[in-house]
């Protein structure tokens, strides 16, 4: 990967950028503040948009709902709510459409979802539900004038049969109405920009933004990208390495690692980004940092005093 002073974007100053930042609703008091806390640092970067994701087997769904919507009472944030296939009916998925609305949320994320059981287990649609994506897509526009964004994978979806399949599987979303695509990580960029060309040369021309995951800790960074069949490259694992019982040398190789990987892509024409933040807040604002990126005053509080985690 080239140096950063090698980057145009160093050499012009910073070329203006846009990032968004997934979160993921708390399972606890003590999670609940860190997330809270999280908002409170990275909102005044005002991102484009924050995403919350949905359990698997749509096992957090109240949560889900109950953190977008407090979003929208009390921040300047732009939330949007993940929203899955997976163990429901199109009866209660469109319930959940509808209160996302009523809540005020306009953006979600539609995905197949993966099983209760877990990665690695056989989707088996809901028999009166939505079968897959593009049909949760199709549905989700006629209840409201939602903004879509579905998923896309650069090294194809662990179940697809190959990658020119799951580009196709892209289109149908595409077709039923989505307007944007959010990336599986990736840590070899030129994987992205061949994907990107596949992409445009099968005729999808939605934005189709990279997803980036900060490695805060390598082995366990490593054993989720196995499990969602992201490769992970040699002089990755090597920059981490004896850095195990190190944490604060490996947030500072972290966050020089993607901001790197991030100025790259600028250097292809990329202007979106989405952090997968995992709820911790100091790796992604280092990076944003990095990339020129500055807290700005947001037009109402980052959140609220009163509504703050006791």
């Amino acid at each position: 990967m080239p140096n950063a002073s090698q980057h145009r974007a160093s050499r012009d100053g910073f070329r203006p950028i846009r990032v968004s930042i997934e979160f993921f609703p708390p399972k606890t008091e003590e999670m609940e503040k860190i997330l809270w806390s999280s908002i409170e640092r990275l909102a005044p970067l005002q991102p484009k948009f924050v995403s919350v994701t949905y359990g698997a087997g749509g096992s957090t769904r109240e949560r889900t709902h109950n953190t977008v919507a407090r979003m929208v009472r009390e921040t300047s944030l732009k939330p949007a709510a993940h929203l899955t296939c997976v163990d429901a009916t199109k009866e209660e998925i469109d319930g959940v459409v509808q209160s996302y609305w009523e809540a005020g949320v306009r953006h979600i994320v539609a995905l197949r979802g993966d099983p209760a059981e877990g990665v690695g287990h056989s989707y088996r649609p809901h028999p009166g539900g939505y079968a897959q994506t593009c049909d949760l897509v199709a549905g989700i526009k006629r209840i409201g004038d939602f903004k879509v964004s579905v998923s896309a994978y650069p090294e194809k979806h662990p179940e697809a049969a190959s990658l020119d399949a799951d580009i196709e599987a892209l289109k149908a979303k595409v077709d039923a109405g989505a307007d944007q695509a959010i990336t599986q990580f990736f840590f070899d960029n030129e994987i992205y920009l061949r994907y990107r060309d596949k992409v445009r040369a099968a005729g999808i021309d939605i934005p189709i933004i990279p997803g980036i995951l900060p490695v805060q800790n390598f082995k366990q960074a490593a054993n989720f990208a196995r499990r969602t069949g992201a490769s992970v490259p040699y002089w990755l694992a090597a920059r981490f390495e004896g850095l195990e019982n190190d944490v604060e040398t490996r947030r500072l190789v972290a966050a020089a690692v993607a901001a790197e990987q991030v100025l790259d892509l600028v250097d292809e024409g990329v202007e979106d980004f989405h952090f997968y933040s995992m709820n911790r807040s100091d790796l992604v604002y280092a990076i944003c940092h990095l990339l020129g990126l500055r807290s700005q005053a947001p037009a109402k509080p980052a959140v609220k005093p009163e509504a703050k985690a006791a």
